[in-house]
């Protein structure tokens, strides 16, 4: 089926090559972080981890979403999401390989990954993040591949891969627990000191992902024809609803017992990214950019005529997109670092470095899923 992927229109082909001059750059970027070291990023002593570490963050929720069609159409057998489930499926992997390049360029050193692997330690959180990344992009990659195989050959897919589809659910929901973890076993950093981070990256996860995954049926449609149904764009966004209800749900809760309580410590996180702390408040701006724009699009889905309007409905998914990845991968990450331990601010702001190589890496992933969808979309048109 690989060959499906080296036949295409001329747009499809400039596409490509726009994508390989992004990861070029980003490619030559890296290069240069890796001569000069980390010093060449905006990262220091008291924020260590920026903007690669936001992006990881962000994606593997992006990458666990797939479950959410998994679930409805091997499970419940709910038909409709017959044409998409591929779709999610290969935009999990997608965001698992970006996950784990973007854990790649802010290790500083390839040695570092290694040391990961050859010397793996149980008790470490970051040892089971790899583990249940690497194995949820190997589950997504067998599953996906061998069920649209069996379809390109006409025939039923092998019993099997039955128990790997299965076991990619709670594969999924582990993935994103984990990466919680990682946030949430650090008692020095209040912001993450929280019981309910694990939940609340999975409301979040359950939001945007599959409101990116609209966004690409409905650019798909337009640019090749493939439809992935109505009723299945309309379930999804009942998904999109209540995930993003929860989260925003999720956000008051942090709030109420921060401020409620008084406890310093908790209350300084959230003030520095809504209110300012000691006369800082770079990320001030973006926070209330991201909650205006999220409530916003949480209206347009609780009308049935709003959300019926696709021009609306475009609009809508793109603002729960975007306010998600401001929450969740700039605000989260950033905000847990101020103050640090011994009480003092200090902001961040990513080089001009960090952005070339951020947009190469999701060059990478654009690439990937764009040769994925082609090699997927020929094989369901070759079926009607």
């Amino acid at each position: 089926m690989i060959e499906k992927a080296f036949v295409g229109n001329r747009n499809y082909w400039v596409w490509i090559f726009f994508l390989l001059i992004l990861i070029t750059v980003g490619f030559v970027s890296y290069m240069i972080q890796l001569d000069i070291g980390l010093s060449v990023t905006g990262m220091s002593r008291d924020v260590t981890w920026g903007v690669y570490i936001a992006q990881f963050t962000f994606l593997v929720g992006v990458a666990a979403s797939a479950v959410m069609l998994v679930i409805p159409y091997y499970l419940h057998n709910y038909k409709k999401f017959g044409k998409i489930v591929i779709l999610g499926e290969f935009l999990a992997v997608s965001a698992v390989l970006m996950c784990m390049l973007f854990v790649f360029v802010d290790m500083g050193k390839p040695m570092r990954v290694l040391n990961v692997i050859l010397y793996p330690t149980p008790n470490s959180i970051l040892f089971w993040d790899m583990t249940v990344l690497s194995g949820y992009l190997v589950l997504n990659v067998l599953c996906g591949w061998v069920v649209l195989s069996a379809e390109h050959k006409g025939v039923q897919p092998p019993k099997w891969i039955k128990p790997f589809i299965y076991l990619s659910i709670p594969w999924a929901v582990s993935i994103h627990t984990v990466t919680a973890f990682l946030y949430a076993g650090l008692p020095g950093r209040h912001l993450w000191l929280t019981a309910i981070l694990a939940p609340r990256f999975l409301a979040s996860a359950f939001a945007a992902g599959p409101a990116l995954l609209v966004l690409l049926s409905l650019l798909l449609k337009k640019l090749v024809g493939f439809d992935a149904g109505k009723e299945a764009i309309e379930k999804l966004t009942t998904i999109i609803l209540y995930a993003a209800i929860i989260n925003f749900f999720f956000v008051a809760m942090e709030f109420f017992t921060a401020f409620y309580s008084n406890i310093p410590g908790h209350e300084h996180g959230l003030a520095y990214l809504f209110f300012g702390l000691e006369g800082h408040h770079n990320l001030v701006p973006w926070m209330w950019f991201s909650l205006i724009i999220g409530i916003g699009s949480v209206v347009i889905f609780l009308i049935p005529k709003l959300r019926q309007n696709q021009s609306l409905l475009i609009v809508a998914c793109l603002s729960i997109f975007l306010s998600l990845w401001i929450d969740k991968g700039i605000g989260l990450v950033l905000g847990g670092f101020v103050p640090s331990p011994l009480e003092s601010v200090t902001e961040y702001s990513p080089s001009l470095i960090e952005i070339l190589i951020t947009l190469g890496i999701w060059a990478i992933g654009a690439f990937v899923l764009t040769v994925l969808y082609k090699i997927a979309i020929s094989v369901k048109n070759q079926n009607t």
